[in-house]
Order: C-alpha cells, then sequence, then structure tokens
C-alpha cells in the first residue's frame, strides 16, 4: 500500500484567532492513511454555544437529520455503539439518494466521533471522517471549535482538488446548520441534552 505524503488544509471560518490550538488538535486527533488515489483535508467551525450542547447533537449517530440539512431519514441497526451501521436517506436534490455508514469511534469524554461509509449510490468510495469538538470562548462566553476531517477516493476523471471541493462544500453546509442549531439552543438556554429536547 503506498501512503501519499499528506495534502493537508486548514479551511478556517468565524475565526478569531487560536490557529496553534486548531494545528495541536488536528495533529492530535485526525490522522488518517491516505493512498495515491485519495485526498483529505479538515475544516475548522466555531460555534458560540457550550461544548455540551453541540456535543448532544453531534453523538446521535442515530439522528444526524437534527443538524444535517441533506439527511431526511435515518434508521440504525441495533443498539447505539461501535460497530453500528446507519442507513441514510438524502434529500432529493442531490447525485445520491442513499448511504450506509458505520460508527467506528465515540468518545463521550474527547468528543470524537467516527465514521466510515461502507455503501450507497454515490461515489464517495472509501469515504472515513472524524468530528473532534474543543471547549473555547468566544467574546467571554462558553463556546466550542468543532473540526470535521475526512478522506476519500477520488473518483476516476475527477481531480484531487474537485473532489475536495466537493466534499467540504458538504461539510460546510453541515457545520453551517449545526452552529445555527446550537446557537439557537443556546440562546433560548435549553442545555439539556437534545435527545430530550423536542421541535427539530
Amino acid at each position: 500500500m503506498v501512503v501519499a505524503q499528506r495534502e493537508r488544509f486548514v479551511v478556517a471560518m468565524n475565526v478569531n484567532g487560536g490557529n496553534r490550538m486548531e494545528s495541536e488538535y488536528v495533529s492530535r486527533h485526525h490522522k488518517h492513511e491516505i493512498r495515491e488515489n485519495q485526498c483529505s483535508s479538515e475544516l475548522v467551525k466555531h460555534i458560540r454555544a457550550p461544548i455540551n450542547l453541540v456535543w448532544s447533537l453531534v453523538r446521535r449517530f442515530d439522528q444526524p437529520q437534527r443538524y444535517k440539512p441533506f439527511v431526511s431519514r435515518c434508521i440504525v441497526q441495533g443498539d447505539l455503539e461501535i460497530g453500528s451501521v446507519r442507513e441514510v436517506n438524502v434529500k432529493s436534490g442531490l447525485p445520491a439518494t442513499t448511504s450506509t455508514e458505520i460508527l467506528e469511534l465515540l468518545d463521550e469524554e474527547e468528543h470524537i466521533l467516527g465514521i466510515r461509509i461502507v455503501g450507497g449510490d454515490h461515489r464517495l468510495k472509501n469515504y472515513s471522517s472524524i468530528m473532534t469538538l474543543h471547549p473555547e470562548s468566544i467574546d467571554g462566553r462558553p463556546a466550542t471549535m468543532v473540526i470535521e476531517s475526512f478522506v476519500v477516493d477520488v473518483p476516476e476523471g475527477n481531480t484531487k482538488d474537485d473532489t475536495c471541493y466537493f466534499v467540504e462544500t458538504m461539510i460546510k453546509c453541515n457545520l453551517k446548520s449545526l452552529s445555527d442549531v446550537s446557537e439557537r439552543l443556546a440562546v433560548q438556554d435549553r442545555t439539556d441534552p437534545i435527545s430530550r429536547v423536542g421541535g427539530f
């Protein structure tokens, strides 16, 4: 197996400093083995909501539709644990309708979620992602730095840049939605775990 030199860059959104911490978190938690025909990158989002609230959304492998705008339905086989598989239905208008995904990592203490795509009618082959949450402060209030990284095969006929751009666009939409939902709940001071909060 040939491991390509890592092509990594951080796309920072709503940046308020902290690039050193971002790099430290990436090097500590976001390690992917990248083959010659793959691309990878990381994205960072700063959310004006406490980490326990944001994590209550992210950790729900069985309910990604609570913040992911492209997901219409999700069914999990068995209990929610490492190795669990979910079947995701994607909203119309996208170049896919289904995705089969496995939960590879769920660390409640470190706030880490790892997912790998194992099937579906899309072109994201050998896709895996890691999402980590880190507490920070914005304007003196509790906030959360979210970092999401991925690695995926480059489909035949595509370039690494095109493939990364497509995946990054999807992740940016998800992270913006996660921020919107989390900040709305934070403003409402509803900090109970999201499983107890209805209406989404």
